[in-house]
């Protein structure tokens, strides 16, 4: 299957040459006013558009659709191609203290599974990653990923339960797959079969957006109400 060679081949591809695209940009400004809000993206090569412009990727698509729909609010890219969800939650911390986002975005974990961390490991940084956020006042929705069947029914499905599992336990957000619908679909697959097209990347962003709209509006809604108290 498509998906099974997808994300078999994932870690081989991205701790090679993606290791080395370290990008933590600002999406859309190099600087931003004082009451622009910030949504912060702490991914690996899916979010940081791979083998693309980085305007081209999902991220990109995202704030776009903010600046039509939800105007004030900034999306900053700070995702790094191979990461894990350790190198996450050593480059967290700093990533709070300089843009204090409102909301994050954790699309970590995926490189984890493929090199066969301990679920409890994975699950503990998630954890952790989520609670520094929520510290920092920050809502969280963690982007869920998948790996083949090949590593074994229980640890696969432990894998894939874990986002859930840490939603749950910490009061975050987490969406299904969310390359779900999109990494069976060769034509919307680059020639290496592992990541996604330019043109799959809105499709990427409206997967997520219905998971993450309620948590705009959410948010949207407590400023309307602190500057009507003011």
């Amino acid at each position: 299957m498509i998906i099974a060679r997808f994300l078999r081949q994932l870690l081989r591809h991205t701790s090679a040459a993606g290791l080395t695209a370290l990008l933590c940009i600002t999406l859309a400004a190099t600087s931003y006013a004082d009451n622009e809000r910030k949504l912060l993206v702490l991914g690996d090569s899916i979010s940081a558009a791979y083998g693309m412009d980085l305007e081209q990727g999902w991220a990109a698509h995202l704030q776009q659709r903010l600046r039509s729909e939800h105007p004030g609010w900034l999306v900053v890219n700070a995702s790094i191609s191979g990461d894990t969800t350790g190198g996450g939650l050593q480059r967290l911390p700093a990533l709070l203290q300089q843009h204090t986002p409102e909301l994050v975005l954790i699309e970590l974990g995926g490189n984890d599974g493929l090199r066969g961390y301990p679920i409890g490991q994975l699950r503990a940084n998630l954890a952790e990653m989520t609670q520094l956020a929520q510290d920092a006042g920050a809502d969280v929705m963690l982007l869920a990923m998948e790996i083949p069947p090949n590593f074994g029914r229980r640890y696969t499905q432990m894998f894939r339960d874990s986002f859930t599992v840490v939603a749950q336990q910490t009061g975050a957000s987490a969406t299904p797959f969310i390359l779900e619908g999109i990494a069976t679909e060769k034509h919307l697959m680059q020639a290496d079969g592992i990541h996604p097209t330019a043109e799959a990347q809105a499709a990427i962003s409206d997967n997520i957006w219905q998971y993450l709209r309620p948590l705009i509006l959410q948010r949207t809604a407590a400023a309307d109400i602190d500057n009507t108290k003011d």
